[in-house]
């Protein structure tokens, strides 16, 4: 580490690897520069330091005092970067130099690199995010969307509209990987018609290297070059096209890197084709048969299944496989039926499509579902792939999803654990005892810096409002009331996610007469602020999206229920930050985990939801709130009419009444008293680093040592 670099060399380092956006230190480098300017481009440092000259930027340094703060956050990153004595260091057992190859489909890392479409995607991250603090020997490999996810505007009638803008890899924290000869490394994959080809990128994630891979080259036609320009655009064949090159084009790409995994943990079905590829590599370089050569990458293959939801396992006809992977079925010695075999529950079944879930059981001894009982229902789900066993022998077990908190937690809350808690707390956030501490929070601190978040969440809402008001061309009069629309003295409730019709957006809006109740009680009042993007395909989605809108315009509602456009990971940040409540309320058991609650928690805020996913095995009563007693019927219409009743019960009986029963400080104490106690007893439970330890001890380990021992339950 050269002393005599310049303060822009050191920005510009540490604006190259994404270690920056957990780390407060730096990020606050980087707004103190230009605030106005951070804000304005999408928090990213690659694009700050385009718009400064080396010596334009050192006069800025100099005059705000900045090369000591400089000098310090990056020496902290070189030792991050070279410590020899983490957890994986010690834990990892016999990952050591050959890591684990984690794919996925999208990786939600920040908000500057659009590669990601919701909880999936930003799982992924968390988890790239804490194998690196925890030093754990991982490499990730995913696809490079160069129009990224869609971005969202609702028009005048709540429909909503989709456009799509052309990421620039120039002003992004990405490089292109490069041969000795200085030219790009190149995989490519074969279909029955062509060669399809790929370049790799480089991301760096703390001590993490992600790697994705882009079509858009000029070896491909026109069809091809445009594969990875969207994630989950088109249709069966784009899919098909675009999990071909992640999972075989993945593995070619580990190889022309010169990385031999020890494990391959495809994150949902979509990576599932990279078990083949390794069985085709076994087989070439060892001289097995198919048989053998599958038995061997089984047992190093880990494969996690988020979905409960049919719609969520990717199912392809016989003639998109045979086109697409029929040349690796040549190459493994399997006709088109041995072929089809791989992905269907009855092989011998013609009728049935090739699904991808079934495929990636298939070529892994270890499965998980990502909460306890959406391994329940996983096992369930797929007993008919092992027809001699009982459903609880069903060797599906569950590793629970968690939150990376550092990226979770607001700025004004981590003064708050840097006082109560063990110093070092932020490396041992698995640990249970090292949150007790924060009971000994006192509660007007903790109210003050909730209120401090629940505030900047109401202007940032407002700034948003007003934005999409003026492009809609809204009058006047209605823009001038949106300046002023939710109130920081009010029960602010939030529900952001992906609006599919299971997660039931507008469940509290399914008795108006009761809802107006709630919304028009001066008294006790209550806000709701929503976000949230449906599938572009997805019309029932759409018309969620468009029965909230409509409420926002109702008189009687206006100012009191407010969506906000184009849901991404910074709007969601000041949300989980900044609510009272989260609200969550699937049509139970479809949600298989969900990790927004989670960020809430380690905010302060509390949960209000059913009984499904993490909540599930989370809540113990005074922890937040529970909506019904978990119990499903099997007439979707009685169960949301019933839901609906207990959503109103746990509102107007539990939720509203707690949060405005005040002293005389006006202090609501026994709710600050639910807060502390959610931190307490859920931040070490529900975060990244636990999950991660979870899937080292549990399941790489044990899969890089080459055994056969199915992964039968996990916690």
């Amino acid at each position: 580490m050269a002393n005599t670099k310049t303060a822009y060399e050191k920005l510009t380092e540490l604006a190259g690897n994404y270690w920056w956006s957990w780390e407060p230190e730096v990020t606050n480098l980087f707004r103190a520069i230009d605030p106005r300017r951070w804000s304005a481009l999408a928090h990213n440092p690659v694009l700050l330091l385009k718009e400064y000259s080396p010596e334009k930027l050192e006069e800025r340094v100099r005059e705000l005092v900045l090369h000591s703060s400089i000098n310090r956050a990056y020496r902290r990153w070189h030792e991050y970067m070279e410590s020899t004595t983490s957890w994986g260091a010690t834990q990892g057992g016999n990952l050591g130099s050959h890591p684990v190859a984690y794919f996925s489909a999208e990786f939600g890392l920040h908000e500057s690199l659009p590669i990601y479409s919701g909880g999936l995607g930003v799982l992924a991250g968390d988890h790239l995010k804490s194998a690196s603090d925890l030093g754990v020997p991982l490499v990730g490999i995913g696809l490079f969307y160069d129009e990224g996810y869609f971005s969202q505007q609702i028009d005048k009638d709540g429909w909503q509209q989709q456009s799509y803008t052309p990421l620039n890899s120039q002003e992004l924290p990405i490089t292109p990987v490069l041969d000795t000869a200085g030219e790009p490394i190149m995989v490519s994959v074969d279909t029955r018609a062509e060669k399809i080809f790929a370049r790799i990128w480089h991301v760096a994630v703390g001590r993490i290297n992600l790697y994705l891979l882009d079509t858009d080259v000029p070896q491909n036609a026109e069809e091809d070059r445009n594969l990875t320009a969207r994630l989950y655009g088109g249709d069966s064949r784009t899919r098909i096209r675009q999990e071909i090159i992640l999972g075989i084009g993945g593995v070619r790409a580990l190889n022309a890197l010169g990385i031999k995994p020890s494990v391959i943990h495809m994150n949902e079905g979509h990576s599932a084709f990279a078990g083949l590829e390794a069985v085709r590599n076994r087989m070439e370089e060892d001289g097995l048969t198919f048989d053998e050569a599958l038995r061997d990458i089984a047992s190093m293959g880990v494969f996690t299944t988020h979905t409960p939801v049919a719609a969520g396992h990717d199912r392809f006809g016989a003639d998109l496989v045979e086109e697409h992977v029929g040349p690796l079925g040549d190459q493994l010695g399997l006709n088109h039926d041995g072929l089809m075999g791989l992905g269907r529950v009855d092989p011998q079944n013609t009728e049935e499509s090739f699904c991808m879930t079934v495929l990636a059981f298939k070529t892994s001894r270890r499965a998980n579902a990502v909460s306890n009982l959406h391994g329940v229902v996983s096992r369930r789900m797929w007993q008919s792939l092992w027809p001699w066993k009982s459903e609880h022998e069903i060797p599906i077990g569950h590793i629970t999803n968690g939150v990376h908190v550092p990226t979770w937690l607001a700025g004004q809350m981590r003064d708050i654990y840097d006082r109560v808690l063990p110093e070092g707390w932020e490396l041992r956030t698995g640990e249970a005892e090292v949150w007790a501490g924060f009971e000994s929070v006192t509660p007007a601190e903790l109210w003050e810096t909730h209120q401090s978040l629940k505030n900047r969440l109401i202007t940032y809402a407002r700034r948003r409002l007003v934005a999409q008001a003026q492009r809609r061309g809204d009058s006047d009069s209605r823009i001038a009331e949106l300046q002023d629309v939710l109130d920081p003295h009010y029960l602010t409730i939030g529900f952001a996610r992906r609006f599919a019709p299971y997660k039931r957006a507008d469940l509290v809006a399914g008795d108006l007469e009761k809802f107006r109740k709630i919304i028009a009680n001066s008294d006790r009042p209550v806000q709701f602020v929503y976000a949230g993007k449906a599938h572009p395909r997805d019309e029932n989605g759409k018309k969620i999206v468009q029965t909230i809108y409509r409420l926002t315009q109702e008189p009687e509602f206006k100012g009191r229920i407010v969506l906000l456009e184009d849901y991404d990971i910074n709007l969601g940040r000041h949300l989980v930050q900044g609510v009272d409540v989260w609200l969550n309320n699937p049509r139970r058991p479809l949600e298989a985990s969900g990790t927004s609650g989670q960020k809430v928690v380690l905010n302060g805020g509390l949960n209000c939801s059913i009984l499904d996913g993490w909540w599930a095995e989370a809540y113990d009563g005074r922890n937040g709130f529970a909506i019904g007693d978990g119990r499903s019927h099997k007439n979707v219409e009685i169960q949301d009419a019933r839901d609906s009743d207990a959503l109103y019960d746990v509102l107007l009986n539990e939720v509203i009444p707690l949060y405005y029963e005040r002293d005389a400080d006006d202090m609501p104490q026994n709710w600050i008293s639910r807060m502390k106690h959610a931190v307490r007893t859920l931040g070490w439970r529900f975060n990244a680093d636990r999950m991660v330890m979870d899937y080292v001890m549990h399941a790489y380990v044990p899969a890089a040592g080459g055994t056969s021992v199915e992964m039968n339950s996990l916690t």
